[in-house]
């Protein structure tokens, strides 16, 4: 499909659709973490996602040979993949998905952030700086309030949902300021599922046992996310922004907490009280802010 300059009725369905299935991804690791211990279960996706990745290469006749100055930053993305899914695993293990989802899509805030100071072209404009002070005010309020209705809300668990968020935000500097933004981006996965896999399976075992009495549904849940989630899903997200404007793209992030927050309530039966609420808009609306494109001079 050629590039595009604009979201057309496909890309918005897409990127909709791909925004409905993050959400969903929540769920399934807080029901599967039931089963499996959660880092040994980041573990297992990792470990058969980069397989399934590089199998994926091979087929379209793609080279996976390491390009020359890549290995520092191909070790660091890996680490930082590593960081990002120990703490959102265990987020999901301590606290709700309704409060994971406000927190953790905050990424391309902290992003912004750091581009600013990183990133030679990406300074914070008034608009994004209105953005990055709603969206952490949104934060704000939904670790301070702890009504988690159904006792679940868990400082410890948001605080490794916003760590989540900054280690997330981390791989995309990473991906865009050293040498892997010179590789294609399926060998930048497959870095990060290589050097993550052994990493998670070494510290696994410092997190209790490995297996929790798993059921059917839990390695379902493991199957779904190395097949769906790590392989397909995030490879049709590379494409789609091979193909439409990064920031178009990147405007649809916001929905991906409002549709955490709605299954968590709709699946999950957690409750959404009001706090949870305020803070949902606070980021949506600094994400949009943050995301929404410069006004060009006519």
């Amino acid at each position: 499909m050629p590039r595009k300059s604009r979201i057309d009725a496909f890309g918005a369905v897409s990127l909709t659709g791909f925004a409905v299935l993050l959400a969903f991804n929540q769920v399934v690791i807080k029901v599967t973490n039931d089963g499996l211990q959660p880092i040994f279960f980041a573990g297992l996706r990792s470990l058969f996602g980069a397989l399934c990745i590089y199998l994926w290469i091979r087929a379209r006749g793609l080279s996976a040979r390491i390009a020359p100055g890549t290995v520092p930053a191909g070790l660091l993305i890996g680490t930082l993949f590593a960081v990002e899914f120990i703490c959102l695993f265990l987020a999901l293990d301590y606290t709700t998905v309704t409060r994971v989802s406000v927190i953790f899509y905050t990424m391309p805030i902290w992003l912004a952030l750091a581009g600013h100071v990183l990133i030679e072209g990406e300074r914070l404009t008034m608009m994004k700086s209105a953005g990055l002070a709603l969206a952490f005010l949104g934060v704000s309020v939904a670790i301070v309030s702890r009504g988690g209705g159904d006792g679940e809300a868990s400082l410890l668990g948001d605080l490794l949902a916003l760590a989540a968020a900054m280690g997330w935000a981390g791989i995309a500097l990473c991906a865009r300021a050293t040498k892997l933004k010179e590789v294609r981006p399926e060998m930048q996965l497959l870095w990060q599922l290589t050097v993550s896999a052994p990493i998670l399976l070494a510290l696994a075992p410092l997190y209790g046992p490995l297996l929790r009495d798993p059921q059917a549904i839990h390695w379902a849940g493991l199957a779904f996310q190395v097949v769906v989630i790590v392989s397909a899903g995030f490879l049709f997200w590379l494409w789609l922004l091979s193909i439409f404007p990064a920031a178009s793209v990147a405007a649809f992030s916001f929905l991906s907490p409002i549709f955490g927050v709605a299954l968590g309530w709709a699946l999950l039966d957690e409750a959404v009280g009001w706090e949870i609420g305020v803070a949902l808009v606070l980021v949506s609306a600094g994400l949009i802010l943050v995301n929404r494109p410069p006004r060009t001079a006519r």
